[in-house]
């Protein structure tokens, strides 16, 4: 454990500044302490399509440290935050050295393959509407005190850009669901007040 503490890095980063570039060397294991980050890709064309979000406590670039590959993706801080690196060499002993570490690694990446498989999922939603509410459904955590919630909502731009649609769709998107009371904006987080209509609305197919 020393070793590990003696060889972390820990960087900030400011909002919209990029962590990690597609292309670039799988050379660290890298931790989210605050904030929060987005993982985006360029289609052909050259679009910028974001393709998850990351939150504080969240590990990444494993894949490329593990395969000895480049980066599949860049990474773009949404707020600014604090980022980790751990080297390869010191996350690779890590790896075969700790079953409890090896253990918890493959749940991540379990639990990474079930929200990707749901996000595109989300994203073959035709009706924009719908895509935004899923989109809502699908990112929304229980917080202290019972209430679900989205910490620090990344911006009407941002969840554009991950759904595929446009700022203005998804501004009219959450102001109907703010004049049902369905939810409430709070600071940086959404407060979701009704859960259950908001997943009927994510449900509903057009008429």
């Amino acid at each position: 454990m020393q070793l590990i503490k003696s060889n972390f890095r820990v960087r900030p980063f400011n909002k919209r500044e990029v962590v990690l570039q597609k292309g670039g060397l799988g050379d660290n294991l890298l931790f989210l302490l605050s904030g929060q980050l987005q993982v985006v890709d360029v289609t052909e064309d050259g679009r910028a399509v974001g393709l998850r979000i990351l939150k504080e406590g969240d590990f990444f670039g494993e894949i490329a440290l593990i395969n000895g590959t480049t980066r599949s993706a860049s990474v773009v801080a949404l707020s600014n935050v604090l980022v980790a690196f751990l080297p390869a060499p010191i996350s690779m002993q890590l790896f075969t050295n700790s079953p409890s570490v090896a253990n918890k690694m493959l749940r991540h990446l379990a639990e990474k393959i079930q929200r990707d498989s749901e996000f595109r999922a989300l994203l073959s939603i035709n009706n924009t509407s719908r895509r935004i509410y899923a989109f809502i459904d699908l990112f929304k955590t229980v917080a202290p005190g019972n209430l679900t919630v989205i910490e620090n909502l990344p911006t009407h731009q941002d969840i554009a850009m991950m759904i595929n649609t446009s700022r203005e769709t998804v501004t009219r998107a959450l102001l109907y669901l703010v004049q049902q009371g369905i939810v409430e904006k709070d600071l940086h987080r959404l407060i979701i007040r009704k859960p259950e209509e908001l997943k009927m609305l994510a449900l509903k197919q057009p008429s």
